[in-house]
C-alpha cells in the first residue's frame, strides 16, 4: 500500500497510472469496435457475437471489474492532475498562443474525458444493465439507436472520443518513454489514424443500424 501512496504522491506517478490506465482503454476499445462490427452482418452474427462472449463466464466478470477500476483511477487521477494544473496557473495568459505542440486535443483532454465518462454511464444504463436475453439484443440495440435523441448524444459522443484518443495515445507513449524525435510523429500519425478508426467506425453504426440495415 505504501508504494500505491507513493505514486499518488508524485507526478510521475500519477501520469504513469494514467498513461497505463488509458493504455488499457485504448485496447478496450479495439476489441470492442472489433465486435461490434458484427452488427453490419445482421442480428444472427450479432447474436452469435454476443453468446460466445457471454460464454467466457467470469473471464468476463474479471475484465469488467478491471475496466471499472481502470475507470476510477483514470477519472480520480485526470481529476487531480486537471486540479493540480489550474491552481499551479491561476491566471490565464493574456495571449493564448498554440505553442508547444497544443491542439484541440490537448487543451479539451479533460473536458471530453468527463463527457465521456457520462456517456458511458449513459450507454451502460441502456443496454448493459437493461433487461434482455442474447437474441433480444439485437433488436434492443436497434430500437436505441434509432432513437433520434440518442442518436445525437452518440454520434456527439463519438466525435469527443476521437478527439480524446488523438493526443491521449501519443500522450500515453510520451509518458512511458517513446518521447523520441525518430519515433514520436510516427506515434502521433497513428494517434490521429486510431482516432479516426474509433471515431469514424463507432459513429457510423447506429446510422447504418438505423437508417440502412
Amino acid at each position: 500500500m505504501l508504494w500505491l501512496l507513493n505514486i499518488l504522491g508524485s507526478s510521475i506517478g500519477k501520469k504513469l497510472l494514467m498513461a497505463i490506465t488509458g493504455l488499457g482503454f485504448i485496447g478496450f476499445l479495439t476489441i470492442h469496435l472489433a465486435g461490434n462490427l458484427t452488427l453490419y452482418s445482421g442480428q444472427d452474427l450479432f447474436t452469435s457475437y454476443v453468446k460466445h462472449l457471454h460464454a467466457l463466464g467470469p473471464l468476463i466478470t474479471i475484465a469488467e471489474l478491471g475496466l471499472l477500476l481502470f475507470a476510477i483511477i483514470h477519472a480520480v487521477i485526470g481529476t487531480l492532475l486537471f486540479y493540480q494544473n489550474l491552481i499551479s496557473r491561476p491566471v490565464r495568459y493574456r495571449v493564448n498562443k498554440n505553442a508547444g505542440g497544443r491542439t484541440i486535443g490537448s487543451i479539451t483532454q479533460p473536458y471530453t474525458g468527463y463527457i465521456i465518462l457520462a456517456f458511458v454511464v449513459i450507454h451502460l444504463i441502456n443496454f448493459h444493465f437493461a433487461e434482455h436475453t442474447n437474441e433480444s439484443l439485437y433488436l434492443l440495440v436497434a430500437k436505441i439507436l434509432a432513437n433520434p435523441a440518442y442518436l445525437a448524444i452518440y454520434l456527439f459522443a463519438m466525435i469527443v472520443v476521437a478527439v480524446h484518443v488523438s493526443h491521449g495515445f501519443w500522450s500515453l507513449f510520451q509518458t512511458l518513454g517513446a518521447n523520441h524525435p525518430k519515433y514520436m510523429p510516427l506515434i502521433q500519425m497513428v494517434g490521429i489514424i486510431l482516432s479516426l478508426v474509433f471515431g469514424i467506425g463507432f459513429g457510423f453504426i447506429p446510422i447504418f443500424v438505423s437508417f440502412i440495415a
